[in-house]
């Protein structure tokens, strides 16, 4: 019952933040390298983050006050993160101001997981590097209908069946960081055309730092740093396209349509709903192999983890290589006209 009140509260939420957003024109204008042709409302990830204000209360309102001060670090780098982004969505900000406010994010993540020690200053300074790339990578990723949703609950799912057994993290914080991401996939995931909002990057950046902060968890508590490839098919398609730019001399700051989902979606013309429903059930398929097929031990996690992420680039290789040209035909017609 909880919960469903819970989901109730954060359905009207959103529907209060949508005549919000009308009123300020908070608003996504289609451009050449969108994969959308209408304005649409943006921002609408915010729930995301107030999903987790949500789950404070509740932990507030069932006296587990120890629970959010151990967890209070997080919340504050979220809401920090959040802050900045959704203003960046409003008004462009500079990469610089984006970049210490995700890393100073990052160190209080680190702080509530309890690793902010000088013994391991070299550990926290590669962790930090290694988590504002991975968030600013599943911001990269966010271009098209579901994805984001759809992606997060293939990475959240697969968490919360891991936690009944390990216990990493308070079970109703997962529960709740889903039923956020379910009510964002209501005016989401969605065809081409028929979303009501987009996520922006208070949205992406948000359920990054969300995700990260779980699977941090795990991995101090496991010490087994291979729980990464819950974020494996956004990584192989997420770097392998920054490989593919830096090849082609480009500028990492431009937007563009060169990841393997929106060649799928704009060249090959495949239903949004589709290709994200792809990465979400691709995504889920390898967590879960993870978790139930893969020996439980430190050899076997890394044969599954590199096996897995060599069949994944040679995939996006082949892929990119039938169908690149694809989208060098609409470059040049963007010259031409």
């Amino acid at each position: 019952m909880t919960y469903l009140i819970i989901l109730a509260l954060l359905v009207l939420a959103e529907l209060l933040y949508f005549r919000i957003a009308d009123h300020f024109n908070i608003i996504d204008k289609p451009n050449e390298r969108s994969s959308h042709s209408s304005i649409v409302l943006r921002g609408g990830g915010v729930i995301f983050s107030l999903s987790m204000i949500a789950w404070m209360l509740l932990m507030c309102i069932n006296g587990e006050n120890s629970i959010v001060l151990e967890y209070l670090p997080f919340l504050i780098g979220l809401m920090l993160v959040a802050g900045v982004s959704f203003w960046d969505d409003v008004k462009s900000l500079p990469d610089s101001i984006r970049l210490v406010v995700q890393f100073s994010a990052m160190a209080l993540m680190f702080w509530s997981m309890g690793i902010m020690h000088w013994n391991m200053w070299w550990i926290v300074i590669l962790a930090s590097i290694v988590c504002v790339g991975a968030t600013n990578v599943i911001n990269f990723m966010d271009g098209i209908n579901g994805i984001t949703a759809g992606y997060a609950l293939a990475v959240l799912l697969p968490l919360a069946l891991l936690n009944k057994d390990l216990a990493f993290i308070d079970s109703s914080f997962l529960v709740v960081a889903i039923i956020g991401v379910l009510v964002f996939c209501i005016f989401n995931f969605r065809p081409k055309g028929k979303a009501k909002c987009f996520a922006g990057d208070v949205g992406s950046i948000s359920i990054a730092f969300i995700m990260l902060y779980a699977i941090g968890r795990l991995v101090v508590q496991t010490q087994d740093i291979t729980y990464l490839i819950f974020l494996l098919v956004y990584g192989i398609d997420g770097c392998l396209t920054i490989v593919h730019r830096i090849m082609l001399h480009e500028n990492l700051g431009e937007a563009h349509r060169k990841h393997a989902y929106q060649l799928m979606a704009n060249e090959l013309k495949i239903g949004h709903v589709k290709v994200s429903s792809l990465y979400m059930l691709l995504q889920l398929a390898v967590s879960l192999g993870f978790i139930y097929l893969c020996p439980d031990s430190m050899a076997a996690h890394w044969g599954y983890l590199v096996g897995v992420a060599l069949v994944l680039a040679v995939a996006y290789v082949l892929f990119k290589k039938k169908y690149y040209h694809l989208h060098e035909e609409y470059l040049a017609g963007l010259k031409k006209s």
